[in-house]
């Protein structure tokens, strides 16, 4: 039971946005006008400061104030000229920590669009492909770096145009976000797998389903007839990671959410995702995320200011 002044596991959830919340009162466009592309602008403090997701890819630019970004499982410090792409289904929060009392009118710059037309569209058309292969990128959050001002005069031209000049602006930012190769990976989560290598589609999702159970590649490899060097190399292709820094990066993401989402005791959680020592899981943590499994618990909080 929860005892008082403790928030339940379905209150550390994000919230799911839709579209009958986003009202142009809040600085969404009007409903009619939005075709694959829809342009955001607001202040903060605002309602739509707060952990959640949605279908649609979010690049978010921060314009005013410095504080804490939540993208997934990753916590991090933003400043002005912070500009993220979050992939579809992928949590994400900014909370302004120095923001004057009487709040800021413009501090987040945004635009969402949709999956399935693009990726679609990539399949017909070849000049799509380096956009659609950052967007796989995306499903763990991408940071850029010195594209600020880039990416705020991109926006402004696509907020001012309509129809075929608006769609030709995006693909222009598109395109300039394609080619940046100052960027990191932000999240262990992933949102979505990766379409081109189905086999090891299907390794990643049982994996991510019970990360904490002996996954060994040597087993797995003879399950899907192949030696295990070709499966490793298979592997690390469609992942980016060896199968067992993967494992282990799994598993610490299955921690960080059970950190995030409820009350469970770090001991617990620690065996509960396949490690077999806490010390062992301390270290680990600490080495992928920089502070403890505490101090990140502690941290992850302020998401849901």
């Amino acid at each position: 039971m929860t005892s008082p002044g403790q928030r339940s596991p379905r209150q550390l959830l994000p919230q799911v946005e839709v579209e009958r919340f986003r009202s142009t009162e809040l600085g969404y466009e009007p409903s009619d006008e939005v075709g694959l592309v829809r342009c955001l602008e607001h202040g903060f403090p605002t309602p739509l400061a707060r952990w959640h997701c949605h279908e649609e890819y979010e690049l978010h630019l921060i314009v005013a104030t410095s504080g804490k970004a939540f993208v997934g499982d990753w916590i991090g410090s933003f400043e002005p000229g912070h500009l993220v792409l979050c992939g579809p289904k992928l949590p994400h929060n900014w909370i302004s920590l120095d923001a004057p009392p009487e709040g800021v009118p413009r501090r987040d710059l945004v635009i969402q669009f949709r999956h399935g037309p693009i990726f679609e569209a990539g399949e017909r058309i070849p000049e799509l492909l380096e956009a659609v292969r950052m967007l796989e990128r995306a499903r763990y959050g991408i940071e850029f770096f010195g594209m600020a001002v880039c990416a705020e005069t991109h926006w402004q031209r696509v907020k001012n145009a309509r129809g075929l000049k608006r769609f030709s602006f995006f693909c222009e930012l598109l395109g300039d976000l394609a080619q940046c190769t100052e960027y990191r990976l932000l999240s262990g989560m992933q949102t979505q797998s990766d379409g081109r290598l189905e086999t090891i589609n299907t390794v990643v999702t049982r994996i991510a389903n019970d990360p904490a159970k002996d996954h060994r590649a040597a087993d797995i490899a003879v399950e899907l007839g192949m030696n295990q060097g070709r499966f490793g190399r298979l592997f690390r292709r469609a992942t980016g990671h060896n199968f067992a820094s993967y494992v282990n990066q799994a598993r610490l993401s299955k921690a960080c959410l059970l950190l995030m989402q409820s009350d469970q005791h770090v001991n617990s959680i620690c065996y509960d995702v396949g490690f077999n020592n806490a010390s062992n899981f301390n270290r680990q943590f600490l080495r992928l995320k920089g502070v403890t499994p505490r101090d990140f618990r502690k941290q992850s909080q302020l998401r849901l200011k």
